[in-house]
């Protein structure tokens, strides 16, 4: 199809706006699916993990056809392609949501009639904004009693600053007004730019995914060209050249055709099989009848390399799973770019993986989708994050894992990573946000009024402060109402020191972390005292000490098990009990001098297993 008759937009929206219900009114509307076919609501959501939590994990693309239906005469009763990328709403996600924008012309901004703007509803769209997309504002679910279209599209005129013209107000439950969207589409966003005919193939790949039949499948978007069955093309990236054996777009399953040509997003099959060899970011290429080598292609503009936030590491409960556990971090990295591992060994638990995520629901997902799709039975260790060390030598190096940091006589300084943080809430629950923010040694930046019944408050935050439980506070401080949105600004100098937890007298490495001076002495206290349950008792005495450096900030003591010496004697004289007593308390104490406590997996499952 020529290119002026294709539109290709993404939704973007704050979690829980209506994003995915109006995706299913597009595909009922244009008969991409038909009613009697529709399984489920969110049928782009096709993970049993997003049905059940009711949210959008992966992005998802589809191509529908369309005839006009509106005023404007040059459109009238034309037929158009749309490809739509449906994305998530929550922050975590937010690379998903970027690479869908950088293949699109245009986004759809949905806007909840009953909550107005939200966080991430602004930090998306800055996002798309950034990329120079054409935003068309919705209002949805303007059906419910609550809903307040007027008071909503006067916030998104003084926050976001598009007219209320522009803005549609819809039903995507009902299907009020979804065809007067579908005619903005066409009206207002850009077509893909023109090529030549035979002009060189340059194909985004924007996602991928493995299928155990097909091999890797990469989602593309055709910047320049068409790619064809059979034809030979290179992944720019590493030089690979394979060919094609299957090219189509998604109606939302795979549909095989004959090509897919400049302007259009579908997926390209090539049998290759090696995760590494199909990255998102990477660019499909063929010199079409253009003289080009390899050596003289342009690649197209990547994405950023996201950088983790937050670390864990995951183990098999049963070690002979590692290799599987390896397997499946690869199959999911290629369909999560955002996910980084790298191998890791402890004393306790045995091999696994150190990994990044973007945020806490990032790895409650990345967790939950290896257990379920792979049959894997995992540990994974309390959320940290990741600090820089800088050396007296002035060299620098970011350390994920507390138990190597270096030598304190070595370090200069130690600096922990801040986030701006955007925090969307009731103007009565500012009281309580305030005093939150200072809680978590945060740094009120600035306070905005949306209107006169809502304010954005703008703070800095240690992101330490951030991963433990700062969103749980944060709702139950707002009565559920607030939401927010973060985004990493730079490392800071910070009062840190590692905390070492000794177990009779010896340092158990896998239980070092890393805290703020103020934080050590509550944290060693309630951790102390969670091992004194755990560990069981022994027949000498076993000290548990928190300490920082050669200091000890908390300590208790495990008594020992002692046996009844005494009870066999019936009568006779006292020396003889005492005779028993004193020859036990001799043999325990050279017991506490040579014996060693071994601490059982399951203490440290309890102790490094999120609360």
């Amino acid at each position: 199809m020529e290119a002026k008759y294709i539109r290709n937009f993404c939704i973007i929206a704050h979690i829980d706006h209506g994003k995915s219900t109006l995706a299913d009114r597009f595909l009922e509307i244009t008969k991409t699916i038909e009613q009697r076919d529709m399984k489920h609501g969110q049928m782009l959501d096709s993970m049993d993990l997003e049905q059940e939590r009711g949210i959008t994990i992966k992005l998802a693309p589809v191509r529908m056809e369309w005839t006009y239906t509106g005023d404007k005469p040059e459109f009238k009763g034309q037929r158009f392609v749309l490809n739509l990328i449906d994305t998530p709403g929550h922050v975590d996600f937010a690379y998903e949501v970027s690479r869908s924008i950088a293949a699109c012309e245009g986004a759809i901004l949905v806007v909840d009639a009953t909550q107005g703007i939200q966080a991430q509803t602004l930090s998306n769209c800055y996002l798309a904004i950034d990329h120079n997309l054409m935003m068309i504002p919705v209002i949805n679910k303007i059906d419910l009693p609550a809903s307040d279209p007027e008071k909503v599209i006067r916030e998104i005129e003084n926050t976001i600053g598009i007219s209320g013209d522009e803005v549609i107000a819809i039903s995507a439950k009902n299907g009020t007004n979804v065809d007067a969207v579908l005619n903005a589409i066409i009206e207002r966003v850009p077509p893909p730019p023109e090529t030549q005919e035979g002009d060189e193939l340059k194909a985004l790949i924007f996602d991928s995914l493995y299928d155990t039949y097909k091999g890797i499948v990469t989602y593309v978007r055709v910047m320049s060209g068409e790619a064809k069955r059979d034809d030979k093309v290179y992944f720019l990236h590493n030089g690979l050249e394979v060919n094609i054996l299957e090219v189509g777009y998604f109606k939302p399953k795979y549909k095989p055709t004959e090509k897919i040509s400049a302007g259009e997003i579908g997926y390209i099959i090539t049998g290759v099989r090696e995760v590494s060899e199909a990255r998102v970011g990477d660019t499909v290429w063929a010199r079409g009848t253009t003289k080009k080598t390899i050596e003289e292609a342009t690649p197209l503009p990547g994405y950023k390399i996201v950088k983790p936030f937050v670390f864990a590491s995951i183990f098999c409960v049963e070690s002979d799973d590692f290799s599987l556990l390896r397997e499946a971090l690869e199959k999911l990295k290629l369909n999560d770019s955002s996910l980084i591992y790298e191998p890791e060994q402890s004393g306790a638990l045995g091999n696994g993986f150190r990994c990044g995520f973007l945020g806490l629901l990032h790895l409650d997902i990345v967790q939950e989708r290896l257990e379920r799709e792979y049959n894997l039975n995992l540990v994974v260790t309390a959320p940290s994050v990741s600090y820089k060390v800088k050396y007296s030598n002035d060299k620098e190096e970011i350390i994920s894992n507390p138990a190597d940091l270096p030598d304190p006589s070595r370090i200069d300084e130690l600096l922990e990573p801040w986030m701006k943080v955007e925090l969307v809430t009731p103007k009565e629950y500012l009281g309580g946000i305030l005093s939150l923010v200072q809680d978590k040694r945060g740094i009120q930046k600035n306070i905005q009024y949306i209107d006169d019944v809502r304010v954005i408050v703008t703070a800095e935050i240690p992101l330490a402060s951030i991963v433990i439980d700062f969103y749980d506070k944060l709702k139950s401080a707002t009565a559920g109402y607030a939401s927010m949105n973060y985004e990493f600004i730079d490392y800071r100098v910070g009062d840190l020191v590692k905390m070492d937890i000794l177990v009779a007298t010896e340092k158990v490495e896998a239980l070092s972390m890393m805290l703020h001076r103020k934080e050590a002495q509550a944290m060693g206290q309630s951790l102390t005292k969670k091992l004194k349950d755990l560990i069981p008792k022994m027949q000498f005495e076993i000290p548990i000490q928190a300490a920082i450096g050669g200091k000890i900030i908390a300590r208790e003591t495990i008594s020992a098990m002692r046996k009844d010496v005494t009870a066999k004697l019936y009568g006779g004289d006292r020396t003889r009990k005492d005779k028993l007593l004193k020859k036990q308390k001799a043999g325990k104490k050279r017991m506490k001098m040579i014996g060693r406590v071994e601490i059982p997996q399951e203490a440290f499952l309890a102790v490094l297993k999120k609360d």
